[in-house]
């Protein structure tokens, strides 16, 4: 992840004395540019400037009036050649990939709880390639699904919801996660189904596949890498870190379980429906537990991180 976010500012010109002020004053910003009459839409003033990571938080809580009044837009540089910005990332407080931007995150998880057609194609897809693998004995199957799931988003919504106290935020994530998972349960169910009346299933499918039976066996263990699984989720999202995100992807068994439970449905193993149910809740209950303890920590604990947020 870049170190360094470049700012475009959108301000009446009656404000920008007090919003060149106010970017003077921050430690970790530099290259401020004032662009006069520059701007049409809204019409006002154009300032570009740059902004070490753990300076964000500050420049956006201080100038959070530009939202009704001007606008404000931030992207990441992957590059920089500027010694006074790498001056300015030393002068910030902490380290880049440790600081959390509030709003981005928050802008994020809003976007990551919209139940739309591409979020019920992935789940369903995946959790379609998780009943084959269950079927087929294969954690190859069962992998892919677990990396192709889309459901973390909505899980690490719900956490910064508990952390920020936003109930209607915490209901429309888990309005998402239930509609989801609905959904792909009911597909793969459906497709099951035909499979067993044309005689390609039978439930000894079920009874033979000792190699993914960790599906249905929830247990201590299960409970504690949902934990890990939740606190190294959001780390990834916070700092930015896809690769780790992966990783959490293959760590829980949440789209596996779904589609273990709707092969158990069309093949009437009521049994096995309850232990992948199980399996399910339990993980989504870990990562929810360790995901907003994480983000605690993050807000309270590190100061380069939540000092200056009004979080």
């Amino acid at each position: 992840m870049g170190r360094v976010l470049h700012l475009r500012l959108i301000i009446p010109a009656a404000r920008t004395d007090e919003v060149t002020t106010v970017l003077e004053d921050c430690p970790g910003v530099t290259n401020i540019v004032v662009l006069p009459g520059a701007a049409r839409e809204p019409r006002g003033d154009v300032v570009l400037c740059d902004a070490a990571r753990e300076s964000a938080n500050q420049v956006l809580t201080q100038l959070k009036w530009l939202e009704t009044e001007g606008s404000i837009a931030a992207e990441q540089i992957d590059l920089s050649l500027s010694k006074v910005a790498e001056d300015a990332v030393k002068e910030a407080p902490g380290e880049p990939d440790d600081a959390v931007i509030w709003e981005e995150l928050a802008q994020k998880v809003y976007a990551d709880t919209r139940v739309t057609w591409a979020y019920l194609a992935f789940l369903a897809i995946a959790t379609q390639l998780a009943g084959i693998g269950v079927l087929q004995n294969s954690p190859i199957l069962i992998v892919g699904a677990m990396v192709l799931g889309p459901e973390f988003g909505a899980v690490a919504a719900i956490c910064f919801g508990l952390l920020r106290r936003r109930g209607h935020l915490i209901a429309t994530a888990l309005r998402t996660l239930v509609i989801g998972f609905a959904v792909a349960i009911a597909i793969t169910y459906a497709c099951a189904l035909v499979s067993y009346w044309l005689g390609w299933i039978d439930l000894g499918n079920l009874t033979r596949n000792e190699e993914v039976q960790f599906i249905v066996k929830p247990d201590r263990w299960s409970f504690i890498v949902a934990l890990l699984a939740g606190a190294a989720g959001v780390l990834s999202i916070t700092a930015g870190k896809s690769s780790a995100l992966i990783g959490v992807f293959i760590s829980v068994t949440t789209v596996p379980a779904a589609g273990y439970a709707a092969v158990a449905l069309a093949l009437s193993d009521w049994k096995e429906v309850a232990g992948s149910v199980s399996q399910l809740a339990v993980n989504i209950l870990g990562m929810v537990i360790a995901g907003t303890a994480t983000l605690l920590v993050q807000r309270r604990f590190w100061p380069q991180v939540g000092r200056r947020s009004s979080v």
